[in-house]
């Protein structure tokens, strides 16, 4: 749609754009004059998005952005689901990540990606080796793994692994001599999904992998009395 910004959808109402910048100017107290000089436009090109009939362009709706605190997304009133592209965790505003200098970074949540770097060892690792083609690639050679090496009854189909924190996922196993253990390391990242069994019932599947070994086990909710169903070294 030339001349209304590089980032506007079809699906998205000029209007609604405009009485939402409207709202968050006069939230924070802020004369059209005032906003156009901190975005570096002329009152006339606020006064026209608030009337929806334009929009602000990629650039402004990053200054934007900023200035109201608010997400690009949010700007646009929401037409996406924003979901973070390491945890698969859904993101809205309270939780979206930041780059060093306050911008929204609206691929990651906050807890996998902050301040303009990510939190999560995992992923550091794999962007040194070759950044996120080399990290999706290597996402795809563990689900095939999965889906081709282990022959679990009951195991679904692996569709997709997220990157989960070890302290989240490292449950601990009754050993016959009634001894625990664990497997994780708490302050390790891997890469993993939980699935319902293909015959129902209470129990799910946990499946976890980094570049070592690939982990199969099986729990009720919220992680009781989980069981070690497979082990291996890749």
């Amino acid at each position: 749609m030339k001349g209304r910004g590089a980032m506007m959808d079809t699906d998205i109402c000029l209007q609604e754009i405009g009485v939402r910048i409207t709202e968050l100017r006069k939230r924070l107290g802020w004369t059209q004059e005032e906003l156009a000089e901190k975005v570096f436009v002329t009152r006339q090109a606020v006064s026209r998005w608030e009337t929806g009939e334009t929009v602000p362009n990629t650039e402004t709706l990053k200054q934007l952005s900023k200035l109201f605190d608010v997400s690009i997304n949010t700007l646009l009133g929401s037409p996406r689901q924003l979901v973070c592209e390491c945890c698969g965790m859904p993101i809205d505003d309270s939780n979206v990540s930041h780059e060093k200098d306050g911008a929204f970074n609206e691929d990651y949540c906050k807890w996998c990606y902050a301040d303009g770097e990510y939190t999560l060892d995992f992923l550091e690792k794999y962007r040194e080796l070759g950044g996120k083609e080399k990290f999706e690639e290597f996402k795809r050679q563990l689900i095939h793994e999965f889906n081709t090496l282990l022959h679990i009854e009951g195991l679904p189909k692996v569709e997709n692994l997220n990157v989960l924190s070890g302290s989240f996922i490292n449950l601990e196993y009754r050993l016959p001599n009634g001894q625990t253990v664990k497997f994780l390391d708490d302050n390790a990242t891997y890469l993993g999904s939980q699935l319902e069994c293909e015959f129902g019932g209470n129990r799910c599947f946990g499946i976890a992998a980094n570049m070592d070994f690939l982990l199969v086990c099986t729990y009720e909710e919220n992680g009781e009395n989980p069981e070690l169903v497979m082990y291996k070294k890749r």
